[in-house]
Order: C-alpha cells, then structure tokens, then sequence
C-alpha cells in the first residue's frame, strides 16, 4: 500500500513517518508536502492508495485539499488536534482519523480497519458525505452488515442497544442492524436532538408522542414502541422535555 503524509507542522510529519517506517513495514511512504497545494500535487502525481491528512493547513483545510481531488481509490486518515466540529463531521461520515500527538496503537487501529475492503462507491459516498457534512451535518454513515447505509438523521426514530450491535429503527418500519455498540453513537447524536433514555435506547425527541409517569417513567414513541426511562436519566430527560 503507497502511502503520502500531508501536514504542515515538520514534527507531525516525522512522527506519523517514524511510526509508518516502526510499525508498518507493509506499508511503502512514497512522499510528503507541507499543505493543501502541494498535496495536491503530490497526489495527483503519485496516486497513493492511503493519505493522511491534517486537517487545519496554513494555506487551507484538509477537506479543501478533497474537493479539489478526484477520488476514486484512495483511502484517508484524518490527523487533527482537537477541533470538535471537524472531529464531529468525520465521525458521522465514518472516515476514520488520529488525534495529535499520535499514538503506535492508535494508528495501528486505524490502519487495520483501512486495511477492510470497501467498494469504490463506498469510499466515494462516505468522502462526499463528510464534504456535505462540513457545511450542514444532516446525515450519518452507519456500517450495516450488508455495507454501510448513508441515513438522515430526521428519519432516525430510536436506536436501540443489541450487546455490541445497535438497531436503528427509522420511518417507514426499516430496521437497520449496525456494528457499532450505542455508546459510540451517544456523544454524535445527543448533539442532535437526541436523547439517551436508558442503557439500552437512545431517542429522537423529534418523534415522541407520550411520557408516561413512573418511577423511570416510559415514553410512548411515533412507531408505537414503548421506551423507558431509567431513574438516573429522569431529571434530565425532564429538563430536555420542559425544553420542547
């Protein structure tokens, strides 16, 4: 696998080079660049089969660098410090990145999980879905077990907890398993009107139809289902209720 490092801080691109040349000897660096321009270039010279890419530049963004590009192939790893929007953006499009300063096992992860084949199209769909996310985040990207499923949060009704799966339930009756525990989606979709009810459920408050009381309480969603609401999470899910 070819590989190109693009980032503008010389110390980032030594680090994410020496734990390329430590860690990944598979794994063939073919070239560097310092910014949105010249890894332009680059790429487009060299097309390599991976990129890790920083996402604030001096002279742009790493997803200013993507726009630019016609991706086809060509997997990326995003490398930031902490920049919760961006941070946000790429996880709902589930493109995988590295937090700064870098860690061995970290990057480790990250390339097993690029090493997974995917289809052309995915790695199309999930790149034109992060684009579309910078400006407006509307969508997520769920790995199904057939794929990955691009949906809109507006047709999430709940999501519930499966051992290290989740059910989405959408509108329409679709359900959609995915391979990813609830608590990986918590901390996205609470940021979107969502609630977590219980260990088990997460909730679109878009879709609620009844509270009935109790020690807990339950909620009464648009589909029919019947939600709980744990005793911990009642103040809260009060106070976001009292909000609506």
């Amino acid at each position: 696998m070819r590989v190109v490092i693009i980032d503008d801080e010389p110390a980032a691109r030594n680090n994410l080079a020496r734990l390329l040349e430590n860690n990944f000897p598979e794994l063939d660096l073919v070239g560097q660049a310092d910014g949105v321009a010249k890894g332009k270039e680059l790429i487009e010279a060299l097309r390599p089969d991976l990129a890790f890419l920083d996402v604030q530049m001096q002279d742009g963004t790493g997803f200013d660098l993507l726009k630019l590009l016609d991706l086809s192939k060509m997997q990326v790893i995003f490398v930031s410090a902490y920049d919760h929007f961006a941070i946000t953006a790429i996880k709902f499009s589930a493109v995988d990145y590295l937090l700064k300063p870098v860690e061995p096992e970290d990057m480790k992860l990250a390339i097993e999980k690029i090493k997974k084949t995917e289809s052309d199209s995915e790695l199309k769909q999930k790149i034109d879905l992060l684009l579309t996310n910078i400006n407006r985040i509307d969508k997520i990207a769920l790995p199904s077990l057939s794929g990955i499923e691009f949906v809109k949060l507006a047709d999430i009704i709940r999501c519930e907890s499966d051992n290290n799966y989740t059910n989405f339930y959408l509108l329409g009756g679709e359900k959609i398993v995915v391979s990813k525990t609830l608590k990986e989606f918590e901390e996205m979709l609470e940021a979107k009107g969502f609630f977590r009810t219980h260990k088990s459920h997460i909730i679109n408050m878009n879709y609620l139809k009844k509270y009935i009381k109790g020690e807990g309480g339950s909620v009464i969603m648009e589909d029919g289902s019947e939600v709980f609401v744990s005793r911990r999470r009642k103040e809260d899910f009060m106070n976001v209720l009292a909000r609506l």
